[in-house]
């Protein structure tokens, strides 16, 4: 066996330092974290020119301290996240523990490169294993110290992240992480474009790209940054999204059945975590390429209080000029700003305050009326914005309670402007949340907690009264009523919710819940009770796991649709069952496959209907509408490491969509049958990778046009649409992204120069239909072509 400074000796030999971040073995509810029995080390990339580099991996170990899954949570480059990725399935760990029974934890792991030297081969390193002598429980698992002359000095250990800490509480969550997709082609390295590439969603939806989740509407799925409730995930288009890849230190995607903690939603959560800015020194990046400019800064204030301030805005208006044919676009325009101060309060109180926004907006002049409807010549104008000051304390008062508490204000701002029409929409909003976890008892926890949101809306809308989904035209827009109304007042959504985290033997885990909510709008309190459940089947390198779940999700109407003058007193909120079942299998721990059902029956659907009561908006709403969703997604991913990274996705699914009870199901008008994601990618060494992603999605439903009768008040045609609501579809979507990147290490900075090409084959999908003014042709309305984005990169 090895003495300390032999086994730091051999680490220095070998070119490399291993170092376990770890806690006192008292944190994480009890549980002892894992410690490393063997390292294998891996050779130093023979491409790389720099003497040093670091990689963190996020390593799954599981009962028996076999590494089961590893992932890069901070990128040291392409060919040391290779070199790191390839041996960490070789680790061997003493599992952690809970008492005396054996647990499966995920815990960071620092990799630590040094270039050999000549006269001093690598030598394979053995770490010693385990001391059988009993510690204090205080005491940290020490760090060994990096090859150096300088004297140690002591240093506050790192959290370790174990499973029995933040136990999976949805029976599916896809996670991101920005190293994992910083080179993802056809997204332009942005962390939640990447959502899109996941089994579930469809093709985002409208000008702001809203996800579209299993079968659900775009307004179904919601946004959280730290807890807070945002509006719009993306920028104009789905270019990019409101908050930058460099910020976020993980994304968690639920797309279905998602516990108590969060409502108000029918369809899925995209919950985003904000890092914490970096502690050792100052540091930053700053990233320019034909979509946009960026610049981020961070470092320390003290050895307790940390900031970071980070920047973004478009300038595809310098260059896209005129490309509407008839249209002069004035823009878009976007713009995007964070900035953040943490402090730590003491060793196990942190407090945060947050500041960020984003502003969109978009403009086209039109040369002359449209042929079809002079209502649609001028201006059509298009704005959105928002902002948040946010604050968090995240306080472990015990081993067994972990307290986190959230409070913002901002402001949601949105317009819409077409002609001599007009939309807007102005909330203020406050939101809080304060979520508790208690350990009860061994394998038995309570997390509950309050979510609130309160706020100041003022709408007015000068708009056309538009038909009834699917029924025959009333004729052109400007000779249809346009009434101005205008409305203000307050509204506030408080809800309350609390879950048991069961888990009666090592291998089920169940989390049962309920979820309250009250809506002051409409008067209504919903009860949305939920549970999860996982099984180990079998662990290991190759565990297979069942999983399955069965909730109630309300989501109250628009403020639009439910107060005067706009809507109708006396709506209440629609509401969702969501069902699943699915398995997870690990093959030999190089792919991991996973195949899940789900089905959604959607009930009290808020409905528009004709009004005969003379109201001034001219519309009638009503719960009258339901709805049903099914299918089945598959996910195979390589998680061998290596060169080679990549995965498979598929989903096939059916949504419908009925007004009333007497009424046929008919297609769902976001309705997408087949979806297909390839991706992969390698790395070449010398600091060049490669990537590439296919996609394939069957086009959209729209309902045609049959004919036309022409207006003789209005002096103009009006379509005739089909009786059979949504009975065609656009052509498939599909296109083909490839992503060129080559980096360089410069002393402490990092430079990267990269090529992104969107749609290579410059294949234009059908994104809708154009008819001629009397409709009797059309064609179809295409999509973008061939879009090559160039940037570079620096990072400090």
């Amino acid at each position: 066996m090895q003495t300390k400074s032999g086994f730091r000796r051999s680490l220095a030999r070998a070119g490399l330092l291993f170092t376990l971040l770890s806690a006192s073995p008292a944190l994480a509810d009890g549980v002892v974290p894992p410690k490393v029995v063997t390292a294998v080390p891996p050779e130093f990339p023979a491409s790389e020119t720099v003497d040093t580099a670091e990689v963190v991996l996020a390593l799954s170990i599981d009962e028996t301290g076999a590494v089961t899954d590893a992932t890069v949570l901070t990128s040291g480059g392409a060919a040391f996240d290779a070199a790191a990725l390839a041996v960490a399935k070789q680790f061997r760990f003493e599992p952690a523990r809970r008492g005396d029974r054996a647990v499966a934890a995920r815990i960071p792991f620092t990799v630590r490169f040094e270039r050999p030297h000549p006269e001093e081969p690598a030598t394979p390193v053995v770490a010693p294993p385990p001391s059988t002598s009993k510690e204090p429980k205080s005491a940290p698992v020490p760090k060994p110290a990096t090859p150096s002359a300088a004297p140690e000095t002591e240093e506050e250990p790192e959290e370790v992240s174990v499973r029995g800490e933040k136990t999976p509480r949805e029976p599916t969550t896809r996670t991101l992480t920005g190293a994992e997709i910083r080179n993802a082609p056809g997204t332009n390295g942005d962390l939640l474009r990447s959502v899109e590439n996941l089994p579930g969603v469809a093709r985002p939806s409208g000008i702001d790209g809203q996800l579209l989740v299993r079968g659900s509407g775009p307004a179904d799925t919601g946004a959280f940054l730290d807890g807070t409730w945002i509006i719009g995930a993306y920028h104009f288009g789905g270019i990019t999204s409101v908050v930058p890849s460099e910020l976020i230190e993980r994304l968690d995607f639920h797309p279905g059945n998602f516990s108590t903690e969060y409502g108000r939603l029918m369809g899925g959560i995209v919950e985003l975590e904000l890092r914490s800015p970096r502690k050792d020194r100052l540091g930053g990046l700053v990233q320019v390429d034909l979509l946009d400019a960026r610049a981020l800064i961070e470092g320390p204030i003290s050895k307790k209080t940390r900031f970071a301030a980070a920047a973004r805005r478009s300038w595809i208006d310098a260059w896209l000029g005129s490309a509407a044919g008839d249209a002069v676009i004035a823009a878009p325009v976007y713009y995007d700003y964070q900035a953040m101060l943490e402090h730590d309060v003491s060793k196990d109180v942190t407090a945060r305050l947050s500041v960020y926004g984003s502003d969109d907006r978009m403009k086209l002049l039109f040369d002359s009326p449209d042929a079809q409807d002079p209502a649609g010549g001028g201006t059509l104008a298009a704005a959105e914005s928002f902002y948040r000051i946010a604050g968090r304390v995240d306080a472990r008062l015990s081993p067994d309670v972990h307290w986190v508490n959230k409070v913002s204000y901002g402001q949601n701002d949105q317009s819409f402007d077409m002609g001599t029409y007009r939309a807007g929409v102005t909330f203020d909003i406050i939101t809080a949340r304060s979520d508790l976890r208690l350990k009860v008892a061994e394998g038995l926890a309570l997390v509950g907690g309050f979510d609130g949101l309160f706020g100041n809306y003022d709408i007015s809308l000068r708009i056309p009264q538009v038909p009834n989904d699917g029924s025959p035209s009333d004729g052109p827009v400007f000779a249809r009523p346009a009434p101005s109304l205008h409305g203000k007042g307050f509204a506030s959504r408080p809800a309350a919710y609390a879950m048991l985290e069961a888990r009666p033997f090592s291998r089920l885990l169940v989390t049962p819940g309920v979820r309250v909510d009250y809506m002051s709008d409409t008067g209504n309190v919903t009860v949305d009770p939920r549970v999860s459940a996982r099984f180990d089947l079998a662990t290991g390198p190759r565990r297979t796991t069942l999983k399955g779940a069965y909730g109630f999700f309300h989501q109250a109407p628009d403020p639009s649709e439910s107060i005067q003058p706009f809507g109708t007193p006396g709506i209440h909120s629609a509401y969702a069952e969501h069902a699943s079942f699915g398995v997870e299998q690990s093959f030999d721990g190089l792919v991991e496959l996973s195949v899940e059902a789900f089905g959604k029956r959607f009930h009290d659907l808020v409905v528009e209907q004709a009004d005969e009561t003379g109201s001034q908006s001219g519309v009638r709403y009503a719960n009258t509408g339901a709805g049903r969703a099914f299918g089945v997604e598959w996910l195979a991913k390589w998680t061998g490491g290596g060169r080679f990274s990549g995965f498979l996705s598929y989903t096939l699914s059916r949504s419908e969509r009925r007004s009333r009870d007497d009424e046929a199901y008919h297609l769902f008008q976001y309705d997408q049958t087949h979806i297909l994601t390839a991706v992969g990618g390698v790395d070449l060494g010398r600091g060049w990778s490669v990537g590439s992603r296919f996609r394939y999605v069957t086009g959209s439903p729209y309902t045609p046009y049959v004919g036309s009768a022409v207006d003789f008040d209005a002096g103009a045609y009006a379509p005739v649409s089909s009786t059979r609501q949504y009975s065609s579809r656009s052509a498939p979507f599909h296109k083909l992204d490839v992503r060129v990147e080559k980096r360089w290490q410069l002393g402490v900075v990092k430079l990267a120069a990269y090529l992104d090409v969107q749609n290579v084959y410059n294949h234009r999908s059908e994104e809708g239909r154009v008819y001629s003014y009397d409709y009797a042709k059309s064609e179809p309305l295409l999509g973008l072509p061939i879009l090559p984005i160039l940037g570079v990169r620096g990072e400090l």
